[in-house]
């Protein structure tokens, strides 16, 4: 059981420590938003890492291969769903910016942060390629659900980690100028990380 959880935080971390463009959206959401609503959309990124982990254990060579085929196609959906919600988080900024300030901001839901970014970590189909690779490496031997619980426990610790990040930044830059300017960084560098998907 030991073996078979430390395995499973492991990989956890291995997929989720390398901020890319659902980090991004993570922090800028707990920037934008609150805390809760960053805390919901890491929870969200940290189920799609164990959903992909639960596959992987399941029957993750075979899963890989069913994929594999469509990784392409994923992988753009992916990058276009990516640089809209860029161009949407732009044009938010840029519109909430001459607006009177009760108007300027609509909420993010928690359920929508959480379906959305769970949505979107779900169409990297290398995260379950990831998973299968390291079960298989073990000689099939993935450890089961331990591994599973061990990769969602750690993805979700990195995840709430960056949302509380992200919402210490947004306290700091809660003014109108910064807002603006954090928006405007974030959609051109989740724009670039959505270019990189496909190049």
């Amino acid at each position: 059981m030991s073996g078979a959880f430390l395995a499973g935080v492991i990989a956890g971390y291995g997929i989720a420590v390398p901020v890319g463009a659902i980090g991004a959206l993570i922090v800028t959401l707990s920037a934008r938003e609150s805390l809760r609503v960053g805390a919901a959309a890491g929870l969200g990124a940290a189920t799609a890492d164990g959903i992909y982990a639960l596959l992987a254990v399941a029957g993750g060579a075979a899963i890989a291969g069913i994929i594999a085929p469509v990784a392409t196609p994923l992988r753009w959906i992916g990058a276009i769903a990516l640089l809209v919600f860029a161009g949407f988080t732009a044009v938010g900024a840029l519109r909430r910016r001459r607006t009177r300030p009760a108007e300027r901001d609509r909420p993010t839901g928690v359920l929508r942060a959480y379906l959305g970014i769970m949505g979107l970590t779900l169409l990297n189909p290398a995260t379950v390629v990831y998973f299968a690779a390291l079960v298989l490496g073990r000689g099939g031997a993935g450890g089961g659900l331990w591994f599973v619980v061990g990769a969602f426990l750690a993805s979700a610790s990195w995840q709430l980690l960056i949302a509380g990040g992200g919402s210490l930044v947004g306290r700091l830059l809660t003014g109108t100028r910064g807002r603006l300017v954090t928006a405007l960084t974030s959609s051109a560098v989740i724009a670039a990380l959505a270019v990189e998907m496909i190049i």
